[in-house]
């Protein structure tokens, strides 16, 4: 018996084996392969041949009573509730609004010309120079624009208006200074090595710094709006830092700075009497401020090595015995001639959004920025910001309406008004 017959049935048990495990190899990839997990790369490449794409990766958002929140993938989101549904007709967030709400605001243009000098007008809309035709202008809250004389003034290079705004001084750049009462039609020539003018609270004298060639012929000057009674309040010398602002309380008509270090300056007070007013320390060079509605305190901005020389804008205690109190930091970098008080405690800003380092010594760095608008409660110390504008603009001569309804600036690159909608 040779050895195939020996082990013949040894052998066919063997390919018997061999068969049903093969066979059953090829019912297990027909039939229960298909339920293995699928992984992501798996997901990210797979087409649909129905004509609906597969899912990717990602996270999803569900919106609660609490707020937005984010799904990272760990939660269940058949566990998430929403009790604010997504709404397709929601206004775009890139959607101006008409009203400043916060975010991108729609701006009206309120002339088609440059203008000069704006400022808010007795009625309660605004008045300027218009620099393409010679006449100043009234515009009211409704966009009208009406001529407050049909005098023609030539290439007026500054205005300064008087708080009762029916007067102005107008500079020419060849240094003529006139006071032009827009109710009498008349003028008063002022001489014209005087420089800085500012109006009394009543309108009725004004201020400015007499600038001789002779340092000692160098005064701190009064006289009344018709030009007469001319007095000399302070000798000023070769002190380049005076600066005229004659306060809402009467107080106040000059300023002066000393410097301290690098970093402070102290501020002093010129009264019309020789008063000895206390000082105030400032932290910083480049002094800028105005007025609140009272008088009582100051707003201002100043530059330091601590701020990166951008101007940082501050609030002080400015009358009689409470000069220097309540000194504090506003936290906004920005000018305080680019701010206006709506109230005594309530503060509008027009603040770069990109300054650069050194702009508060070089102010001409920020002449490209665009500017948002905030909102300040001076009681508080609360920041808002109320607009980002539809657009870029360099505000100037920002001014709010008396019930704060419309706030309105002009572009310092073009000279155009415009104006916005605060409620």
């Amino acid at each position: 018996m040779n050895l195939f017959t020996r082990y013949k049935k040894l052998f066919l048990v063997i390919g018997f084996i061999a068969i049903t495990i093969f066979l059953g190899f090829l019912l297990y990839k027909t039939f229960f392969s298909s339920n293995l997990a699928i992984t992501p790369e798996t997901i990210n490449n797979a087409t649909s041949t129905s004509g609906l794409p597969l899912s990717g990766n990602g996270t999803g958002q569900i919106s609660t009573s609490t707020g937005t929140g984010n799904l990272t993938g760990n939660e269940n989101i058949n566990n998430a509730s929403s009790t604010n549904p997504i709404n397709s007709e929601q206004p775009n967030a890139n959607t101006p609004s008409d009203t400043a709400i916060g975010g991108i605001t729609k701006i009206t243009a309120l002339t088609t010309s440059p203008g000069l000098g704006a400022t808010s007008s007795s009625s309660g809309g605004v008045q300027y120079y218009n620099t393409a035709d010679g006449y100043f202008y009234t515009i009211d809250q409704n966009g009208n624009a009406v001529k407050m004389s049909d005098r023609v003034f030539h290439d007026v290079s500054n205005v300064t208006w008087a708080p009762s705004k029916d007067k102005a001084i107008l500079e020419y750049p060849d240094g003529s200074k006139i006071l032009y009462n827009f109710t009498t039609q008349k003028q008063v020539t002022f001489p014209s090595y005087w420089q800085d003018f500012s109006f009394s609270p009543q309108s009725d004298q004004v201020i400015a710094k007499s600038v001789g060639l002779d340092p000692n012929n160098r005064f701190l000057v009064t006289a009344s709006d018709d030009g007469s009674r001319v007095t000399n309040i302070e000798p000023i010398g070769t002190n380049a830092t005076v600066q005229t602002s004659w306060s809402p309380n009467n107080q106040i008509v000059a300023t002066y700075t000393k410097s301290l270090d690098f970093n402070r300056q102290d501020v002093f007070f010129v009264g019309l009497n020789g008063e000895n007013f206390k000082s105030t320390t400032v932290e910083g060079r480049g002094l800028t401020y105005t007025w609140s509605k009272t008088g009582d305190r100051l707003l201002y901005s100043v530059y330091n090595a601590n701020s990166d020389m951008k101007p940082l804008l501050w609030i002080v205690d400015a009358q009689g015995d409470t000069i220097n109190q309540e000194r504090q930091s506003l936290g906004i970098n920005t000018w305080a001639d680019k701010c206006t008080f709506a109230s005594n405690t309530e503060v509008y800003c027009a603040v770069p959004t990109n300054l650069q380092t050194g702009s508060g010594l070089v102010r001409a760095l920020a002449d490209n920025d665009s500017d948002e608008l905030y909102k300040i409660d001076l009681t508080t110390g609360v920041k808002k910001l109320i607009a980002t504008p539809d657009g870029s603009f360099n505000m100037n001569n920002v001014i709010v309406n008396n019930d704060q309804s419309q706030l309105t600036f002009s572009d310092k690159n073009t000279g155009l008004l415009y104006k916005v909608k605060l409620k």
